[in-house]
Formats: structure tokens, sequence, C-alpha cells
């Protein structure tokens, strides 16, 4: 079966336009801690007995975080960091809405390294059609023993009017860039011809509703 390299999240397939933002926006390790020992004197009597030390039991030694590694054409990514909710992105506020985009497109970025769609699923809706290829992305990126390398996405700018559309969302618009990205698999296997370079900063809409005490994701797409 002929397999297309990753697409940048199909985000430039509809083009490359411009857009006037309406706003900008934008373990480590401890020692253990032992106590030292504390000599409990008393005085001498017939009735008491010599002098006792106590010592303090040391407190658990922090287990060792793996280290990270991107992914190489020699294999996939390793010990992948999943993105932690900021908690202004909890907030229904156009400062909330600017951060919570921010963290959604970080899940997208956790998604080319892992092959895990979950967060990303959790927090968008059936109505995401680029959401639904993003899923099917990861799921041929990642058949088998396959990986994806590259396709990370950065944010240049984001703003938004932060009013609600008739269907009672809000619109953040972004300008992002998405570095290459290529399928491979094991041996040195390339799937499709791979994309070159960096893609130029696209024009981006996204439109999100808040529900109960979260942002969800209802359409992203092109301009």
């Amino acid at each position: 079966m002929i397999r297309s390299a990753v697409a940048p999240l199909r985000l430039g397939a509809l083009g490359i336009a411009a857009i006037l933002l309406l706003g900008g926006c934008s373990g480590s390790r401890d020692d253990p801690n032992t106590e030292p020992a504390v000599n409990a004197s008393r005085s001498p009597s017939t009735s008491e007995s010599p002098d006792t030390a106590e010592s303090a039991t040391p407190s658990a030694t922090p287990t060792p975080t793996a280290a990270y590694k991107p992914a190489t054409a020699e294999g996939p990514a390793e010990n992948v960091p999943l993105p932690v909710m900021p908690e202004l992105a909890k907030r229904e506020s156009k400062e909330g809405l600017i951060a919570f985009g921010h963290y959604w497109f970080s899940l997208l970025n956790y998604g080319y390294e892992t092959g895990d769609a979950s967060p990303v699923k959790e927090l968008s809706t059936s109505e995401c059609q680029l959401c639904e290829l993003y899923n099917v992305d990861l799921e041929e990126g990642y058949e088998n023993d396959d990986w994806i390398q590259g396709g990370k996405i950065s944010i240049s700018s984001s703003g938004s009017q932060f009013e609600k559309t008739p269907e009672g969302r809000y619109q953040l618009l972004l300008s992002i860039r998405q570095e290459a990205g290529v399928n491979r698999g094991p041996n040195g296997v390339i799937y499709g011809a791979g994309s070159s370079g960096d893609e130029q900063a696209t024009a981006q809409i996204m439109e999100a509703t808040y529900v109960s005490d979260h942002w969800v994701v209802n359409l992203v797409e092109n301009m």
C-alpha cells in the first residue's frame, strides 16, 4: 500500500494566507533530606539508662526521569512529556482562550511524537473535521512499527476579539509554522517523498466553546 508522508496537520493543504491578527499573545531532583543524629542527654541517675541517640529515617530517593529523545531516522521519539494545561487556559476569558489555543497545539505536537491522539480527542468535538484528519494521520504514521519524524508546529502570533458567534463559539486567529515531517519505518524505510524546509506562515482560525469548566475545539481550518 502506498503511504504518504506526514502532512503538516493537513494545515497547509488549503493554501497559505496572510491575516491581520486581532491581538498579540502571547524534576529538578532534590538530594535526600537526612536529618543528623540527635543526642538526647540525660542527667545521671540510678534509675535512668545511658545516653541514647536517635537518627531520623532518610527520605526516599526520587526516581530519575528518563531523558527525552526526539525522533530520528533510526527510531521514534522517546520519553515525550505530556504537556500540562496552564491554569490560565481553564478560564473563560480572552486570555484563557489564547492560552488554551497554545496548549491545544502543543498536544498536536505530542501526538506527532508519540502517535497518541487521545489528549486532542478529549478536547475536540466530532464537528472538527481537521481533528479527524489529524487522527487518521497518526493512525497511518504509527501503523505497525512506523513513526513520524518532525512536523512540529509553532505559533508565531495569536489573537481574538472574544465575541460569541451565533453558534455560541469564540474565535481565535493564529499564525503558525510547521517543520518538515516524514513517515518512517524500520530499516530506513520512508513513506512518500516527505517535505523539505519550513512551512511558510499559515493563517488558522479556531472556534472553541466553553463547556462547564473547560474549553473544547469545534473547528480548526485555514483561512
